[in-house]
């Protein structure tokens, strides 16, 4: 193991009987994810958090997970399904994802599109189902999580902005091109 690992572990690991336990928080720390995805993730698995009351926390509940279950979140990141990528000093980053084209309402409002990043299509699509249950991925292409911004400034260009990440344009078909110019140049 690294030494960020055995520090963090040896730092905010409760031992219990002969297991380890982790925080969460310091979990998120070590597989270079998010908390609140850590936790979408941990759902998911069904891995199960105990909670207790922690007093470096000013006494709040803090989740905590075995090392067993930080074991398997590893491989689970470590593996094609995971959505992370293992990097050389052992850790897991949500660098890399997808960049979407979502036609939000194809019949009733066909030009009217969202586009962004995420780690996970399938978690993206049904989180929107809520609010968009006709919702159509036009395309999806590998993106660092870094170029978002990027490429949403640069395929929503002339476009009208709904909201964040929700535009309307004259052609849903020309966004398409340009998502695809903008990926195959990032590809070089």
């Amino acid at each position: 193991m690294n030494d960020d690992y055995t520090k963090i572990s040896n730092e905010h690991s409760t031992v219990l009987a002969d297991d380890k336990r982790f925080s969460v928080i310091d979990a998120a720390k070590i597989l270079g994810i998010q908390r609140p995805n850590l936790f979408k993730v941990l759902k998911r698995l069904g891995i199960p958090t105990i909670k207790e009351r922690n007093s470096a926390h000013r006494g709040q509940s803090i989740a905590y997970i075995t090392s067993d279950d930080l074991h398997r979140l590893k491989e689970h990141f470590r593996s094609p399904v995971g959505t992370g990528v293992v990097s050389e000093d052992n850790t897991v980053s949500t660098e890399f994802g997808w960049f979407y084209l979502i036609q939000l309402e194809p019949e009733h409002d066909p030009l009217r599109f969202k586009v962004g990043f995420t780690v996970s299509m399938a978690e993206r699509l049904r989180h929107l189902r809520c609010s968009a249950p006709f919702a159509k991925v036009l395309d999806k292409w590998r993106c660092k999580l870094l170029w978002e911004k990027t490429a949403i400034d640069c395929v929503t260009r002339g476009c009208q902005q709904i909201h964040t990440e929700v535009f309307r344009s004259n052609s849903i078909e020309k966004i398409k091109e340009l998502c695809q110019a903008f990926f195959k140049l990032m590809d070089e």
